[in-house]
């Protein structure tokens, strides 16, 4: 069974900074690639950033040089620090991660990120 725990939402002011964190139990399975991805009120889920069991990362473009992820591999674990945060990163943020031979992926159940302008 597969559980996925985030942690580090919140409220921040414009120009603050928030680190998620999202620590996944996986049994005997082995985690290929973590993610985030958030989804702001009426519009559609889009990527944040994912990392590679091997440490390549991918942004989405309006996050790049604002925001890093990076993880532990032995915990199974996935971070993402946001700095310069502004309104508009506003959403619910939710973390992602495919898993060694399995073709669904998993999530966690969301946590809110707040920027107040």
């Amino acid at each position: 069974q597969v559980h996925l725990v985030e942690s580090g939402g919140g409220l921040v002011q414009s120009g603050g900074s928030l680190r998620l964190s999202c620590a996944a139990s996986v049994g005997m399975f082995s985690v290929s690639t973590m993610g985030w991805y958030r989804q702001a009120p009426g519009k559609q889920r889009e990527l944040v950033a994912t990392v590679t069991r091997g440490g390549t990362t991918n942004y989405g473009d309006s996050v790049k040089g604002r925001f890093t992820i990076s993880r532990d591999n032995a915990k199974n674990t996935v971070y993402l620090q946001m700095n310069s945060l502004k309104p508009e990163d506003t959403a619910v943020y939710y973390c992602n991660t495919v898993l060694v031979l399995v073709s669904t992926p998993f999530w966690g159940q969301g946590t809110q990120v707040t920027v107040a302008s």
